[in-house]
């Protein structure tokens, strides 16, 4: 609790910094554009931290976005397949993309940082060769418009992106902070050996953690994809597990696992875009968004640190 309320309160110091530094900042154009972002990022933000709080990592967030987005491409345009019987297909392929991460881990004992870094590896490259390595487009979206709605329209003023986190954030929050097994996920990340021999399967709990992470990884696919309207499987979702990862700690999950919330790894989100945000407009060089979300991240890591081991010394 202390620590979301710290990055809130950051967060709006942040906000309040950037409205007074460029009066473009609260333009209805750019908060809509800004909270749409927040909400695709947010999305996958929140499978990632699924999986740190088990301790572990998913580095392969930005090589699943982009063969999805291939694979969508294929699924919408050559085979011409209905847009939602498409999505289910591309959902279920990012389910199974995570239960292959969790098997790996689980059963075939191997460090997350390996397993996802592989998935990272593999996953980029087959979205290269699979498309020739060249941009595809969708065009005007004639036939899927109710997904370019879901990526870039607005309810009420307010972006479809944005929405669909605020009731996956919802459910994630409830799943996590409500129910049986979210006090399993968070007890493992703290002691996993104790939780096991207490007689619960910590397999299927992790197992269902990296499931997690890729769905909703999928689900920010499906909404990246149409926001950019194209997908270029060189770079399409390039460092997106940084964000992921970077926001997950920044709101309160500790790479150690057994600490995380909901709310806080959406404000976390939101802070990085803020950021981003900022650095667009002060018309600063974007290459120096990676060293700022590079130092937010080792920031975030020297504080969990030291809030360790203050509350270990006492």
């Amino acid at each position: 609790m202390k620590k979301d309320i710290g990055i809130t309160i950051f967060f709006c110091l942040i906000c309040i910094v950037t409205a007074c530094m460029s009066s473009s900042f609260l333009c209805v154009n750019n908060i809509q554009n800004l909270t749409r972002l927040i909400g695709i990022f947010g999305i996958f933000s929140i499978g990632v931290g699924f999986v740190i709080i088990t301790g572990g990592i998913d580095l392969s967030v930005g090589s699943v976005i982009a063969l999805l987005g291939i694979v969508l491409y294929y699924f919408l345009i050559p085979f011409q397949m209905p847009w939602y019987f498409a999505v289910i297909l591309v959902l279920l392929i990012s389910a199974l993309l995570g239960l292959i991460h969790g098997l790996l881990v689980t059963v075939g004992k191997i460090q997350p940082f390996i397993a996802t870094l592989c998935g990272l590896l593999i996953y980029r490259g087959a979205a290269r060769y699979i498309s020739g390595d060249s941009t595809k487009g969708f065009g005007g979206c004639e036939g899927f418009e109710s997904l370019r709605f879901l990526a870039t329209g607005t309810l009420a003023g307010i972006p479809m992106p944005f929405i669909l986190l605020m009731i996956i954030g919802l459910v994630a929050w409830v799943l996590l902070h409500r129910s049986v097994y979210g006090r399993y996920l968070l007890a493992i990340g703290k002691n996993e050996q104790a939780v096991r021999y207490s007689g619960i399967n910590t397999k299927t709990v992790i197992l269902f953690a990296y499931v997690i992470a890729s769905l909703l990884t999928g689900v920010s696919a499906i909404l990246f994809t149409f926001y950019c309207n194209s997908v270029a499987p060189s770079t399409h979702g390039n460092f997106y597990e940084l964000y992921a990862i970077a926001a997950a700690v920044l709101g309160g999950c500790s790479l150690r696992g057994g600490e995380g919330s909901i709310f806080g790894i959406i404000i976390g989100t939101a802070l990085l875009r803020v950021l981003r945000n900022l650095v667009i407009l002060l018309g600063i060089p974007s290459s120096l968004d990676f060293a700022v979300m590079g130092f937010v991240i080792l920031l975030s890591v020297f504080v969990d640190q030291f809030l360790k081991t203050r509350k270990k010394g006492r």
